[in-house]
């Protein structure tokens, strides 16, 4: 018997073939191999038929994924709304893209979406189910894009009520204080209301809140809030002293609390206290940048932004000590990757608390890169891309809000002739539509060849 070809053997238990390719799916697999039919001329044409296909798909994903979500609020079995949940969040985040997403978002909001999470915020429900609420509710909030004031208002009361239940798991508190903390972030446009939900983040993220012992975890979270609504806030608000009248800044205010969170045993507590020192001492520095000012930048930064001669100086020294102690630290308490993370995360609080050097972070997409050089648009990001997971690529070439954030060029993003992941998914892939299609065509042609030789046993019946 001849050997057969590599691309006609199957491997067993073999992978679905695009790495970010959702691998909980079921999908039946021949080959491992990519099809050569249809070929990829075939499928795209051009530019334009490509585009035009992946908004039609994407489209009917999510049309399909959101008719199936208005069934939740009547569905008895927690199954099947956890997983309508966790198929709603990532239709959003994946397929929900451009204006017609953001339309039909807009137009399911108060029919569908807000209805099912907070049936599924209510008491009695598994805490799985409030979790998934909450990221749709997050979620939700990139996709309606700024001046949506009254989303923000509608979902605060119910998610203010879930962060304060201390009976409730901590991460679904977490996940309830991020999805507030995004809808005040990308939707509301009032500063006092932000200022609330700030007042909310200072009070989870002590030791106690309530008369209870706040986790560790929540804290950590808590302090991320903080630190994404305090990038919306001037850097006078922030790190400035009374020379307004004003009082001290939000950041001078709440030092001892992330001096005292640095010596953590948590490590997310250490990171998320670190990356708001971080944003604190960032925000103090640029004080002393003025462009009405005629000194030259050093004079101007080290007479007004530094910590020297204030109140803050002694404890900023010991901040500082700290950070550095934590970028080297070492000893068996703790794993090879929780000190490998540790120390490549305190390395870059170091250098800018302790040498005054401006962060540096690298986004590759499609098209280009984006290239982020302050602490305010880092932990925008790292928030942003928190919330979207895999959808965050997708969401930054076809999201407007997202762009005018990031100081990205839409028009930019989308010049790529090269095909994206999700593109080979959609028309490469084993999981494609084509050769599912495919797939199922061979079958029946199979199934049909064997009734026809089995014939002659029923002949007799």
């Amino acid at each position: 018997m001849a050997k057969k070809q590599r691309g006609a053997r199957r491997r067993k238990n073999g992978g679905i073939g695009d790495d970010d390719v959702d691998n909980s799916r079921e999908v039946d697999v021949v080959s491992n191999d990519i099809l050569e039919e249809p070929e990829l001329d075939d499928l795209i044409e051009d530019d334009t038929t490509r585009a035009a296909s992946l908004a039609t798909i994407r489209q009917t994903k999510l049309l399909d994924s959101l008719s199936l979500a208005a069934t939740l609020s009547t569905e008895k079995r927690a199954a099947k709304r956890e997983q309508g949940l966790r198929t709603l969040f990532k239709a959003m985040t994946q397929y929900a893209t451009g204006a017609a997403g953001q339309e039909v978002i807009q137009s399911r909001l108060d029919e569908v979406i807000i209805p099912i999470c907070f049936n599924g915020l209510r008491g009695g429900t598994s805490p799985v189910e409030q979790y998934a609420s909450c990221r749709v509710l997050e979620a939700t909030s990139i996709l309606l894009g700024g001046n949506n004031d009254d989303y923000a208002e509608q979902v605060c009361k119910t998610l203010v009520r879930v962060v304060k239940m201390t009976q409730r798991a901590g991460q679904v508190r977490g996940a309830a204080l991020r999805a507030l903390a995004m809808a005040y972030f990308i939707c509301a446009t009032d500063v006092d209301s932000s200022d609330v939900v700030l007042n909310l983040c200072e009070q989870v993220c002590a030791p106690e809140f309530r008369d209870e012992v706040v986790p560790p975890s929540l804290r950590a979270t808590a302090l991320d809030c903080w630190a994404l609504l305090s990038t919306t806030i001037h850097n006078a608000y922030l790190a400035g002293s009374d020379g307004s009248g004003s009082g001290d800044g939000r950041g001078l205010v709440i030092l001892p609390l992330l001096s005292d969170c640095l010596n953590s045993v948590n490590l997310d507590l250490r990171c998320a206290a670190g990356e708001c020192v971080a944003l604190i001492h960032e925000a103090r520095l640029d004080l002393g940048i003025d462009d009405d000012e005629g000194e030259n930048a050093s004079e101007r930064r080290y007479r007004r932004g530094s910590w020297d001669g204030s109140e803050w100086e002694v404890l900023m020294d010991e901040v500082k000590q700290r950070v550095a102690e934590l970028s080297v630290e070492s000893g068996k308490h703790m794993s090879k990757k929780a000190k490998k993370e540790q120390k490549s995360t305190f390395r870059e609080f170091m250098s800018t608390i302790v040498d005054d050097e401006p962060p540096c972070e690298v986004v590759a997409f499609r098209g280009g890169q984006l290239t982020l050089t302050n602490w305010k648009e880092i932990i925008q990001l790292n928030y942003v891309r928190h919330c979207l997971q895999t959808g965050f690529q997708v969401q930054l070439m076809t999201n407007s809000t997202l762009q005018l954030i990031f100081g990205a060029d839409g028009d930019l993003l989308n010049t790529a002739t090269q095909l994206s992941q999700l593109e080979k998914r959609h028309h490469l892939s084993k999981a494609s539509e084509a050769n599912k299609q495919a797939y199922n065509e061979r079958n029946k042609v199979r199934k049909s060849r064997v009734r026809a030789q089995n014939s002659f046993l029923h002949a007799d019946d």
